[in-house]
């Protein structure tokens, strides 16, 4: 691989924002038009820049101004348009729960009436063909009115005040026809049976009602487990926190009311409240959550812990240093919600051809009827074929075709240890054909190993260690680290000077040591990273490596067995490139590439039709890592990094970025196979219904099913035993 050679270096600056994300909960969001309506509706306020809703989670992510507008302005507007709101609870199960506990009762009550109804009719049905007086026919008539008129008007409030709400903000939503075809199928039963009819429907306006809430009810359930795992990540946080006042005595306060610079006390078993420093003690902090690492860190005065990782060792005492929604943990969350809020290509797709439904509904309605009348049918029957067609028409399915599948993939890259960002980085993650790496801190763990190669002077390293502890520079760090993995006790030395741009020296009972480079240990041009060196003794080099991730090797093949295209892209040196470039089996490499190169490299690869994946943790990899198809960075990588990162994986291994790979095509499939769902739904049960094939019995098992099929369809995917195909197949 060549890389250009005069590519201008392209920089980031971050731009000074104010800028905030609000999530508000909208429990009423129940189709594709009121996703469009919700949005346009936030769109219109002052200080609004962007706004997404979410038909899956009935949530919307706005992007707002903080000193332009304020949270009760968005759910004002919200109220005024027919939707009632709220800022994203905290315990989002108890809200998920109530809206359940509502839907369940009516279900019964529907199912009842349904039944009673049920026999009632066959009992009539089974007169016709007898000789049941008719005013016992009549009788059965009106008992079956006296069950279904409370039932409809009890079961169907939760469609009622939906279309009600929708109609008075002069819009329309997918309640408005079920509630008409409800009322209608009602309406018109109780006329008949007025005048003595033999077509009465009650039978199926209660049954239709029973299936439609039964719909809604597995939807409130099943949607829970396709998008917990932000709203399941935010439930980590520590609810209260042990605040500690000037005069050393506690009391237990709520984590929200934390501000920096309060010190806490972390009893041990706890969940840190907030992200702070170290003051006092020594323990062990479980980190999983955010790093991905099993073991836990042993922590001291000075470090770092974050909220929502749990003090499994002594007693500390932490100086907050960012509270509740100013956390890492917090951010974390938000990055997920914005993943599963965003709208790629297919979400795109999905709505324009949702927001056209409505009407259509509507419109396709009244023309059954019309062209029922025309064709010379009783009025009853036409008006019996148009409520089916209302009922069926229902774009519910397509709707949730795509937002279903890329919760679904979210939830389950986060189990995985990666979180996606961009709003289409699914989409475009599932096309790549060609993955470049960086080297250190990407192939490799980053850190500086002592190489095992040739025997270990121990004296030599437990005095270099000594001296080393008194800086901080990598290699002096790395040696402390070597010694201690040795089992050497290495006790610092107190007095050390450190001279720049060459090591450290201390004088110890007359004679001179040296920690550095071999030109002022005197090793002459010795190739060791560090040496050693003492008055009267030959110097003694230690060379210290960077070792590829453990996993490294195993996933550059799975990769090239799958048909990408792997290489190495790296500014290290051209030795330590072809060392690990070799390990990992990857016949493809550049070393000593800098930042502008590297962005060209990755032009060019486009260029030539590849669709590259840039996986990189540097400063010189952002601006690869913004040109590329896609792009992943590890969770050790500094932010620049990170956010020009389509997505950031954690943990020791590389194994994240064969599994996102693997999701991504998955999901794509998914996605393929809901959108056939919904059209095949669409297409089959439409004209059927205004052919007169379907009644609103059928037309209501119809639409519930098609919902019900898209999302489970879309959670196969947390439990799918997944590979990574090849490139142009899918799972």
């Amino acid at each position: 691989m060549e890389a250009a050679l005069d590519a201008p270096v392209v920089t980031h600056e971050p731009k000074a924002t104010s800028r905030q994300t609000v999530v508000l909960s909208v429990p009423t969001i129940v189709c594709g038009n009121c996703i469009r309506s919700v949005e346009n509706t936030l769109r219109t306020l002052r200080g609004v820049e962007a706004a997404r809703a979410n038909l899956t989670t009935k949530r919307v992510s706005v992007v707002v101004d903080p000193e332009l507008s304020s949270t009760v302005d968005l759910t004002t507007a919200l109220e005024r348009a027919g939707y009632p709101s709220a800022l994203l609870a905290d315990d989002a199960e108890t809200e998920q729960k109530a809206r359940v506990s509502e839907l369940v009762p009516r279900v019964g009550v529907a199912g009842f009436a349904a039944a009673n109804i049920m026999l009632l009719s066959v009992s009539v049905w089974s007169g016709q063909a007898s000789d049941m007086d008719s005013s016992v026919r009549e009788l059965f008539h009106w008992l079956s009115a006296l069950i279904a008129l409370p039932a409809v008007g009890y079961a169907g409030q939760p469609f009622f005040r939906s279309a009600i709400a929708a109609l008075k903000s002069r819009r329309l939503n997918m309640d408005v026809p079920i509630s008409l075809g409800v009322l209608l199928a009602t309406g018109m039963s109780l006329f008949q049976t007025m005048r003595n009819s033999d077509q009465i429907y009650f039978d199926a306006a209660v049954t239709l009602l029973f299936f439609l809430l039964i719909g809604r009810a597995l939807d409130e359930r099943l949607g829970p487990k396709a998008r917990g795992a932000a709203e399941n990540l935010l439930g980590l946080r520590a609810k209260n926190a042990t605040l500690l006042e000037s005069d050393q005595t506690t009391k237990v306060i709520s984590a929200a009311k934390l501000k920096p610079g309060m010190i806490i006390a972390v009893a041990a078993g706890e969940r840190v409240a907030g992200d702070g420093e170290i003051i006092s003690g020594q323990s062990e902090i479980d980190e999983s959550l955010i790093s991905g690492e099993t073991r836990p860190r042993a922590v001291s005065a000075g470090d770092s812990v974050y909220a929502g990782t749990v003090n499994c060792g002594g007693a500390l005492r932490v100086r907050i240093t960012a509270a509740e929604e100013n956390t890492l943990l917090s951010e974390i969350g938000r990055m997920m919600l914005n993943a599963e809020q965003s709208r790629g290509r297919y979400v795109r797709l999905a709505d324009r051809a949702s927001q056209i439904y409505a009407p259509a509904v509507h419109v396709l309605g009244l023309i059954t009827f019309i062209a029922w009348m025309v064709i010379g049918a009783p009025w009853d029957q036409s008006l019996t074929h148009a409520i089916a067609v209302l009922i069926i028409t229902c774009p519910c399915a397509l709707a949730l075709a795509v937002p279903a599948v890329q919760v679904a993939a979210m939830s389950r890259l986060f189990s995985k240890g990666v979180i996606v960002k961009a709003p289409d980085g699914l989409e475009r993650l599932a096309e790549i054909d060609c993955v470049v790496f960086d080297k250190t801190g990407t192939l490799t763990t980053g850190e500086l190993r002592l190489g095992t190669s040739g025997s270990i002077d121990t004296v030599a390293l437990a005095r270099a260690g000594s001296i080393a502890g008194a800086s901080r520079h990598p290699y002096a760090q790395a040696l402390v680290k070597a010694a201690r993995e040795q089992g050497i006790r290495a006790p610092t030395v107190d007095d050390v000077q450190e001279v720049a741009g060459s090591g450290l020296i201390t004088t110890s009972a007359g004679v001179e040591e040296k920690v550095g480079s071999a030109a002022w240990v005197g090793a002459g041009d010795g190739q060791a990273s560090i040496w050693y060196g003492a008055a009267g003794k030959p110097p003694v080099g230690f060379d210290f490596v960077d070792e590829p991730r453990k996993d490294a090797s195993a996933c550059v093949s799975e990769l090239q067995r799958s048909g990408y295209m792997v290489s190495v892209l790296s500014g290290d040196r051209r030795d330590a490139v072809e060392q690990t470039a070799v390990a990992c089996g990857i016949e493809g490499w550049a070393a000593e590439v800098r930042p502008d190169q590297k962005l060209q490299t990755i032009e060019a690869l486009k260029a030539q039709g590849y669709k590259t994946l840039m996986v990189g943790d540097g400063l010189n990899d952002a601006p690869a890592l913004a040109t590329g198809h896609a792009s992943l960075s590890p969770a050790s990588a500094i932010d620049i990094a990170q956010n020009a990162a389509d997505a950031v994986f954690q943990g020791e291994l590389l194994q994240p970025v064969i599994e996102t790979l693997a999701i991504a095509k998955a999901a794509r499939s998914l996605a393929l196979q809901n959108f056939a769902i919904a059209i095949v739904y669409n297409s089959v049960f439409v004209p059927l219904a205004m052919l007169g094939y379907v009644t609103p019995l059928i037309a209501a098992l119809a639409m519930s099913g098609s919902s019900i099929m898209v999302t489970a369809n879309a959670l196969r995917l947390r439990s799918m035993k997944l590979h990574l195909p090849m490139i142009g197949t899918s799972q």
